[in-house]
């Protein structure tokens, strides 16, 4: 894993979009945004106690896997463009790439946008009221695992989107660190 905070280029979303020079974000500050990141070995995920140990401590009892590539995903070009619109979700969004790359970008306490790049063994967290999105890079391939506490629930909420319970939550949370120093 690794983030850094992005350009202002509109150009390609699969293009890295590194400042010059590049300005890193550390997953002490990404945990301060409550974005949570772990490094398991994706070639033993079916029996891995690492990733089971998690899923018993956050409670994520339901899981699938998707393939996101364009021969293996239906509507491939319409799906990355749903999911590269920024959004937030009531839940928190936890995903394992067990295979390829992908990037997610949230946004900071300041609204800048922070692009963090995923490769096989990162398993992240977003937290419910993050504004996100998500994109492939350049090679348009990623094979994760969508884990979820309980039930799965899909729905995303377009920015705007601050009348929602789960936003005002998070955002008292980021006051909260803001003003103590510590997430």
């Amino acid at each position: 894993m690794e983030a850094w905070f992005m350009d202002d280029s509109d150009s390609d979303p699969r293009l890295p979009h590194k400042k010059e020079p590049n300005e890193p974000v550390s997953p002490e500050e990404l945990k301060e945004l409550g974005v949570f990141y772990w490094k398991l070995n994706a070639d033993i995920y079916e029996t891995d106690p690492e990733l089971q140990k998690i899923r018993d401590e956050q409670g994520y009892s339901y899981m699938d896997i998707i393939t996101i590539q364009r021969d293996k995903l239906p509507n491939y070009e319409e799906k990355l463009k749903t999911f590269y619109e920024e959004h937030l979700h009531l839940d928190d969004e936890i995903r394992y790439i067990l295979d390829g790359r992908a990037y997610f970008d949230v946004r900071d306490a300041d609204d800048r946008w922070i692009r963090i790049a995923l490769a096989k063994g990162d398993l992240i967290t977003l937290p419910a009221g993050i504004y996100h999105r998500f994109t492939m890079d350049e090679t348009n391939y990623t094979k994760a695992m969508r884990l979820f506490v309980g039930e799965p629930v899909w729905k995303a909420y377009n920015r705007p989107a601050d009348e929602h319970e789960a936003r005002k939550i998070y955002v008292s949370a980021l006051r909260r660190v803001a003003e103590t120093g510590s997430a």
